[in-house]
């Protein structure tokens, strides 16, 4: 009798919706956060895509300069470790902190390894700084503090960064398809930047830039799943049978012309990895300077991942009660990241903006970075294939995934006093800048001088009052450097 009343009730209990997912949906929580394998797999892809142009951009960079001994890295030694990096990086943030952010080595924070910092000393030394930036980030993030920081930063504001991050992402993808450029007379001029060259749109990349967006928008519009993959891929058969046909030359297209290779297959180099001096860069660039390089460094690896982190994670559903889910583990492979950049070679690695196209794609979990990552790896061994994409394919996606952050602008309370000109200042100096770190620290700081205006010092909060201190040595670093001799 007992054993028929226990078949009846198993037979009425509703199974156990896990037990019909696959270990692979369940170690992601694929199904929970609303996503399907397809879509992860198509997002992953999809964020490649849009940020495979590092594997030639970070060589081209460090590339360009030489250490204090004149000693330059090649190609080979560059892109090994920018792929290799970015792989295994991204595979981590996938698997440890279930999060569709790639990482990769931070643009504007390499220039700086490559043009300010090694001229000063040796390329080991350099990268012995970048070491020692990612372990005080991962003592922040292991300690709690960087995420207490994070949920200290007003609401409002952290909203705006999302804003000027939409706007800075689609000011990335019009500069790097040419549609916005520098005027060549912009030191005599109060008109900064134009339209094309000489106000104008022409030419055949232009034209392939403005066929992607306009199919983009298109196939968005009309919800069809893959818009933004299938307008890259489009777009990049049209640029190379275009290129093709024309002859065009290569610097035409910016970094990457659309041709195919002839090779797909290099060879590996890995003559960089390991070859880091922790603490000489104290000795050959002096100690005070030193210590700058590395408090830039820290900041600009602290607030840019911060800010990145925030937007896209609320863009893919992360966000709970104004907290990213599993933020933690996410921050702490991100200071894994700068760290891992010092001993592979690459600079600093950090979460990259271009995850945004991934989320667009429906991308909600750790899987599309694995995708992401395994891809990077791939290039390890088929970095010419990285060169077919040109940017005036890919750069759409920054163009359209800005607008759509800026939809964030509405939950900003434009009538509060204490936060228009907080907001704003966030919002505009992040684009007008190209840096995350100055619309952060120009928030924060004109929020606390309105506080302390209105004699609410206890409205600031005791971490965001010591940021705003930080941020203001962080404007007036040059002048403390010229007034301690340190220039």
């Amino acid at each position: 009798m007992g054993g028929l009343m226990t078949q009846q009730l198993s037979q009425e209990r509703p199974a156990d919706p896990d037990s019909a997912r696959s270990p692979v949906d369940r170690f992601f929580q694929i199904t929970r956060r609303g996503s399907t394998m397809s879509r992860e797999l198509r997002g992953g892809l999809t964020t490649f895509v849009a940020m495979a142009y590092i594997v030639m951009l970070n060589p081209l960079i460090l590339g360009s300069s030489a250490d204090a001994t004149g000693a330059a890295l090649t190609s080979e030694q560059l892109t090994t470790a920018t792929a290799v990096t970015a792989g295994v990086m991204t595979i981590l943030m996938g698997m440890i902190g279930n999060a569709p952010l790639a990482l990769a080595a931070g643009l504007g924070v390499n220039a700086v390894v490559a043009f300010t910092i090694a001229p000063s000393m040796t390329w080991a030394q350099a990268f012995g700084l970048v070491v020692l930036e990612g372990v005080l980030i991962v003592v922040l993030a292991v300690s709690g503090i960087r995420e207490k920081i994070i949920n200290a930063i007003p609401a409002p504001l952290k909203t705006a960064l999302t804003v000027g991050i939409g706007l800075y992402i689609a000011l990335i993808g019009l500069v790097s398809a040419g549609f916005v450029t520098r005027k060549p007379d912009a030191a005599n001029t109060t008109v900064p930047v134009q339209m094309g060259e000489g106000g104008h749109l022409l030419g055949l990349p232009i034209a392939v830039f403005c066929f992607s967006l306009l199919l983009m928008i298109v196939l968005m519009a009309r919800r069809v799943p893959g818009a933004i993959l299938i307008a890259i891929g489009v777009s990049t058969v049209l640029a190379i049978v275009l290129n093709a046909a024309t002859g065009l030359p290569a610097d035409a297209w910016g970094t990457i012309a659309p041709e195919m290779p002839e090779s797909f297959v290099a060879s590996p180099d890995f003559s960089l990895f390991g070859q880091v001096d922790l603490f000489g860069g104290f000795a050959s660039a002096g100690g005070i300077a030193a210590t700058v390089f590395l408090f830039t460094l820290v900041l600009s690896g602290f607030f840019d991942a911060m800010g990145t982190i925030t937007s896209v994670g609320s863009e893919a559903g992360l966000s709970r009660n104004g907290k990213i889910e599993g933020m933690g583990r996410i921050l702490a492979v991100d200071g894994v990241a700068a760290a891992a950049g010092g001993l592979t070679g690459s600079s600093p690695n950090t979460v990259f903006l271009e995850s945004a196209t991934g989320v667009a794609e429906g991308a909600r979990t750790g899987l599309a970075s694995v995708v992401t990552g395994f891809l990077f790896c791939l290039t390890l061994l088929f970095t010419p294939l990285a060169a077919v994409v040109p940017a005036q394919a890919a750069a759409p996606a920054l163009v359209v995934v800005g607008g759509m952050m800026m939809g964030q602008a509405r939950h900003i309370p434009w009538n509060d006093p204490d936060f228009v000109i907080p907001a704003f200042l966030t919002i505009a100096l992040i684009p007008f800048t190209y840096m995350i770190t100055n619309g952060i620290g120009a928030g924060l700081v004109a929020f606390s001088v309105i506080k302390l205006a209105k004699g609410k010092p206890r409205e600031i909060g005791w971490l965001v009052g010591i940021l705003s201190l930080v941020f203001v040595v962080y404007f007036g670093v040059e002048g403390i450097e010229t007034l301690f001799g340190a220039k």
